[in-house]
């Protein structure tokens, strides 16, 4: 059996709710569902769409490292927003991160994220090759 490695962001929730930031198992890495809030509970980019996922993706970036991958061996993402029109600029943020890599990705409109201020979550799936 591969052996299970969780990564934890340091944020105060994920013990309470009980998850990870990211878990790798194997070759593969999934990310949990991430927004533009740090550690401490600070919120970034508020009310700005494309610095919210810019935030968002470094710390899927970081997850990823952390657990032995790379952004390149990203194969699949989950945007979700809660406005559609969102949709455009969040796509070209995350073409600056995935231009070449080109994952599978899907765009979700929600109704409301767990916080009013957050307008984008984004989810990743990576197998290290």
């Amino acid at each position: 059996m591969s052996e299970r490695i969780n990564i934890s962001s340091g944020a105060p929730w994920e013990p309470i709710a009980g998850y990870s930031r990211a878990v790798r198992v194997g070759q593969f890495i999934e990310v949990a569902g991430t927004t533009a809030v740090d550690a401490e509970g600070n919120f970034h980019g508020e009310g700005d769409v494309g610095a919210q996922t810019k935030y968002v993706l470094e710390k899927i970036q970081h997850a990823i490292e952390e657990a032995g991958g790379a952004l390149e061996d990203v194969v699949r993402t989950r945007i979700f927003v809660t406005d559609r029109e969102y949709m455009m600029e969040v796509a070209e943020v995350h073409g600056r991160f995935f231009g070449e890599i080109r994952p599978v990705s899907t765009g979700v409109e929600v109704g409301a994220l767990i916080d009013d201020r957050l307008l984008v979550e984004i989810e990743a799936t990576a197998i290290v090759s």
